[in-house]
């Protein structure tokens, strides 16, 4: 998402989304004793930074990598859903096979499809603020996955001094 948007957003109870000082605003500041030219002082560089966002957006847009519901999906869940969170077919055949009601899968299709439709509501209201949800999380999964690695090198080296089990992060049993 372009980066006017965000600027827009951050700025949207003083300035008009053209990157101006709103009226009532300009008003209100001058109510309260402010000096004209400080509060023309303060429209015009907000209005070149909103200038120079908007040259930015036009010449150097930042990358907006597009993630959707499914990339967040187990991999045990790509085997049983399709990217909609509609079960697969070859799901289907398989779970009714091992006993598995019709109901319970109209209930664990209902599910998927109501996070993958959440999931989409939030992203796109997220777009229009501005920020690129599936991004944030996708970074948020990145990060827990480096702190998983860390606590079990860690757990490594205070199972090494002795420390107490209930001091561990996992169960020292974990493998790892």
């Amino acid at each position: 998402m372009s980066r006017i948007k965000r600027w827009i957003n951050m700025n949207k109870e003083e300035f008009n989304a053209d990157g101006t000082l709103k009226d009532e605003v300009r008003q209100q500041k001058l109510s309260r004793g402010a000096h004209p030219e400080a509060i023309d002082d303060y429209a015009r560089r907000l209005k070149e930074e909103y200038d120079e966002w908007k040259h930015l957006d036009e010449t150097d847009p930042e990358p907006w990598p597009v993630y959707t519901a499914y990339d967040f999906f187990s991999e045990q869940e790509k085997t049983e859903f399709n990217p909609d969170g509609s079960l697969r077919p070859e799901y289907v055949e398989y779970a009714r096979q091992i006993g598995i009601s019709e109901s319970a899968l109209e209930q664990l299709e209902w599910r998927k499809k109501n996070e993958v439709e959440n999931y989409n509501a939030v992203s796109a209201d997220h777009a229009e603020q501005g920020i690129n949800f599936g991004e944030e999380r996708m970074k948020e999964r990145i990060e827990d996955s480096r702190t998983y690695v860390q606590r079990l090198r860690q757990m490594e080296h205070d199972l090494q001094n002795f420390e107490p089990e209930d001091s561990l992060p996992f169960d020292k049993n974990t493998s790892y």
